[in-house]
Order: C-alpha cells, then sequence, then structure tokens
C-alpha cells in the first residue's frame, strides 16, 4: 500500500457562516468515518488560519524567521488526511469523495516517498 497525502485548500478570509460549513463538516465527517472503515485512513488534522503561520529560511548561514506564510495567494493549506491506498486510482477515488464532500474546495492528491525504498540522505528540495 502506498500512502497519499490529501491537501486541502481554502479561500483566504474567515470561515463560511454555521448554515454552510455544518453540512460541510458533517459530509467531511463521514468520509473520513468511511476511510477510517476501510483500513485506508492514517491521520488527518486541520490547520489554524494562515495568518498563525511562521516561516524560516536558512540564508548565509543564519536562519531568517517571518510571520506568515512562505507564500501569498487567494487559498492556502488548511487541512491534509494522509492514507493509504493501493494506487493512485484508489487514491484518486478517496480525494473525489473528500472533494465532493467539501463542495467547491479544491483537492491535491499526492503520493509520499517511501522512505523504506531510499538508499542514501535526502531527496531533491530537502
Amino acid at each position: 500500500m502506498t500512502r497519499y497525502l490529501v491537501s486541502i485548500y481554502q479561500p483566504d478570509g474567515p470561515p463560511p457562516p454555521p448554515d454552510v460549513l455544518d453540512p460541510i463538516m458533517a459530509d467531511i465527517t463521514a468520509v473520513n468515518e468511511e476511510l477510517r472503515a476501510s483500513g485506508s485512513w492514517v491521520f488527518a488534522a486541520g490547520l489554524h488560519g494562515v495568518e498563525t503561520a511562521t516561516t524560516l529560511r536558512a540564508q548565509d548561514g543564519e536562519v531568517l524567521i517571518t510571520d506568515g506564510p512562505f507564500a501569498e495567494g487567494k487559498e492556502h493549506l488548511g487541512g491534509f488526511s494522509v492514507i493509504e491506498a493501493p494506487d493512485l486510482d484508489a487514491a484518486l477515488a478517496w480525494g473525489t469523495r473528500i472533494a465532493r464532500a467539501l463542495r467547491s474546495l479544491s483537492v491535491e492528491v499526492r503520493p509520499l516517498v517511501d522512505e523504506s525504498a531510499r538508499t542514501c540522505g535526502p531527496g531533491p528540495g530537502a
């Protein structure tokens, strides 16, 4: 089984009002329960608002610490799940169910690097 990161992107700004948010949360809770029941659920978490982010970057032997997210945009990472699936098609099927539950939010599915297959050092960009 391969592990996949299912990233959920949401627009900047305040959350929607309860009459909009409550049905979405009920639907995503149902999908998470199905993931657990199937044995595909590994971990999931929501994130605090982008205004709570701190970015650290090594530069000239020092570490520059900046309040705020790494990239500015109209959307930000709002939460994520780590799931296990036999292949990309199965992971995309779960991603599709999550996207439907979240209505118009963007969902990205990406395989995690299999650390047991590594023979030396961190990969590109590490």
